[in-house]
């Protein structure tokens, strides 16, 4: 495995729900990706690897001027896909945003595939990609490949408990709980890159404590120091990793507002579960989702995520808002569920 600069995960290539159906390969990529230590450079920030093989019984007869190999980005709800790369024996485009930072791998390698990489990649790039390689005479098609590439989330969290009260152990149970692990040091640091501001110290992977600064204050560590990660003494909260958001969430429209265990069945009533805190992180993250309703989520906790901050809705800053740990019987809340996607093995 490898460690990667440039973005908030360890790299790591992992492979799922493998399924070969007449040369389809239907298959997902997460990014948490790792190359092996001979096919990456350490000064490369990060890429995206996505596989399209030729078929085994056509690998002896490849030739890359006899094929054209074309990558698309499925567009959602129907529209036109976004043309990713075309590439035709030496002859090689790039389109828009992937425009300078798409290669095929047989680029850089002697190998009989149509894979690509993807440089610097970002939440924008998240999605599904196509690969097609067709004869010259585009009649005979012979691989299409659907890839999924998933974007993952760092988040804050403060346990039940309150603050202050974990030590290593339980900030490992706590994101465990929520489907995440204790983030690392580049993680967080790639967060706060990209924004992230909590006036917390959380537990990394390697037993330090930190918090991430992007707006000095005062309150947080001193106005005049600057921003960056800051390190902190005392061993306090913990700061999760988790996976993109694989399937929806979403708010429950209820008639009424619910204690946390009628939030849970009223989920399970609609072929769901009631969502975890890096739910909400991933779907107000990626996704934009805005709501200005507090709601139940499976710690027991109560939030709500806000991305156009306006008056009564988090005024001052988009963000995740707590609202707390209110008593599970209090009937004062809605919820927020999520669904996972259905995926064929």
């Amino acid at each position: 495995q490898k460690f990667i600069p440039g973005f908030p995960c360890i790299i790591k290539i992992i492979y799922l729900n493998i399924i070969f159906l007449n040369y389809k390969t239907y298959f997902i990529i997460q990014i948490m990706f790792s190359f092996p230590a001979d096919d990456v450079s350490d000064d490369i920030g990060l890429r995206a690897f996505l596989l399209c093989h030729i078929p085994h019984d056509n690998s002896t007869l490849f030739d890359r001027d006899a094929f054209q190999i074309k990558w698309t980005k499925v567009a959602v709800d129907g529209a036109e896909p976004e043309d990713v790369l075309t590439a035709r024996g030496i002859d090689k485009e790039t389109f828009g945003s992937f425009q300078n930072r798409v290669f095929l791998y047989t680029e850089e390698h002697n190998s009989t595939d149509a894979s690509i990489i993807i440089l610097n990649v970002t939440t924008e790039d998240t999605g599904e990609y196509r690969c097609e390689i067709s004869g010259i005479d585009d009649v005979e098609t012979y691989q299409y490949v659907n890839s999924l590439l998933k974007y993952r989330v760092v988040f804050p969290y403060s346990p039940h408990l309150g603050r202050y009260n974990l030590n290593f152990e339980g900030a490992v149970r706590a994101c465990a709980e929520q489907n995440a692990v204790v983030a690392s040091y580049d993680q967080l640091f790639e967060a706060w890159k990209g924004g992230l501001d909590w006036c917390n110290a959380g537990w990394l992977n390697d037993g330090t404590v930190q918090y991430p600064i992007t707006k000095p204050r005062d309150a947080c560590g001193g106005s005049k120091t600057g921003p960056g990660l800051r390190n902190h003494g005392l061993l306090l909260l913990t700061t999760h990793f988790a996976s993109l958001l694989s399937g929806e969430f979403y708010w429950l429209d209820q008639p009424h507002s619910l204690s946390y265990d009628e939030a849970v069945q009223a989920c399970l009533d609609d072929d769901a579960e009631i969502a975890k805190v890096g739910h909400i992180y991933a779907a107000w993250k990626l996704r934009g989702y805005d709501r200005c309703d507090a709601g139940w989520l499976a710690d027991g906790s109560v939030r709500y995520p806000i991305s156009r901050p306006r008056k009564n809705c988090s005024p001052t800053e988009a963000a995740v808002r707590f609202v707390g740990f209110p008593d599970k019987n209090q009937v004062s809340y809605g919820v927020y569920c999520f669904k996972a996607e259905q995926v064929l093995y």
